[in-house]
């Protein structure tokens, strides 16, 4: 017996006429007899009997029926998730993205894929980058916009690179200033990320680089809500450039070179993408400018 013999049984129960059965499966009505026939032979059972209004399932019947629902059910979603692989025109990819650029360069992405390849749907996952690395590495994800790069087996196409800058409260004794050095922050409180972020990592390394260490205030996973939390006077932080002043707080800039992320689409190189993602990786990053 075959999955299409299966999917008759179902449409005849659907129906409950031979010829309109017939007719639906653009077959002829002899035809399907003989394979009702023929599979009522193979089981063993009549599945339907006959009456002057139609078919009608058997008890027994009905058992073969549920059966056979079932199994072409799962089929019809075997193919669909073998689509979702493999099919670059209509498939799924799965992204993960960084909290910080969920409203910037996250949706500039999607809306000129959306245009390339209208028929790829993306599923988001909105993670901190280390969670994000967590999720490539045991294949939850298939690509990811996060900094820094991560290390190991991964594919790096740089997006876009911020400034850093220092955030302070519009009353704060160093509103005024244009640039300042990081060494000045000795005695300020500091507003930052939970320890194991990636952001926290690169804001630590800069402070060591300028040989100070700021008390920490309050942590928050969220940019905006640190920047936020340093416009109500409880600190300063570093933030990209893009969150000073959407609280109230003024923007400073660094005077270090290295006071910048860089924001770029990664991917395990250890392990083959599907198609949809191949198409989402070659598409962006063809599409993506250098790094200012």
């Amino acid at each position: 017996m075959q999955l299409r013999d299966l999917a008759w049984l179902v449409a005849l129960a659907d129906h409950q006429h031979v010829t309109d059965t017939a007719a639906a499966l653009n077959t002829s009505q002899p035809t399907l007899s003989r394979a009702l026939a023929r599979m009522e032979a193979e089981l063993g059972t009549r599945v339907f009997e006959r009456a002057p209004d139609g078919v009608h399932p058997t008890p027994t019947g009905q058992l073969v029926l549920d059966a056979a629902r079932d199994l072409t059910a799962r089929y019809g979603q075997l193919l669909a998730d073998l689509a979702g692989v493999l099919d670059p025109d209509t498939g799924v990819v799965r992204l993960a993205f960084l909290d910080s650029i969920a409203s910037s360069l996250v949706p500039r992405v999607l809306r000129s894929f959306h245009e390339h390849a209208p028929g790829v749907r993306v599923m988001l996952s909105q993670e901190p980058a280390h969670e994000i690395v967590r999720d490539l590495d045991v294949g939850a994800v298939d690509l990811a916009i996060l900094s820094p790069r991560p290390a190991g087996d991964f594919g790096w196409r740089p997006l876009q690179e911020e400034r850093l800058v220092l955030v302070v409260p519009p009353g704060h004794r160093l509103r005024r200033r244009k640039r300042i050095a990081l060494r000045e922050l000795a005695g300020e409180d500091l507003v930052t990320t939970p320890v194991g972020f990636g952001f926290r990592a690169l804001v630590d390394t800069l402070l060591g680089d300028a040989g100070v260490s700021p008390a920490i205030s309050f942590v928050s996973q969220d940019l905006a809500t640190i920047e936020g939390l340093v416009a109500a006077g409880l600190g300063v932080a570093i933030v990209p450039e893009p969150f000073a002043g959407q609280s109230g707080t003024v923007g400073i800039a660094i005077a270090a070179e290295s006071a910048r992320r860089t924001i770029g689409l990664t991917w395990r190189t250890d392990r083959a993408l599907s198609a949809p993602a191949r198409r989402f990786r070659d598409f962006v990053a063809a599409s993506a400018t250098s790094p200012r």
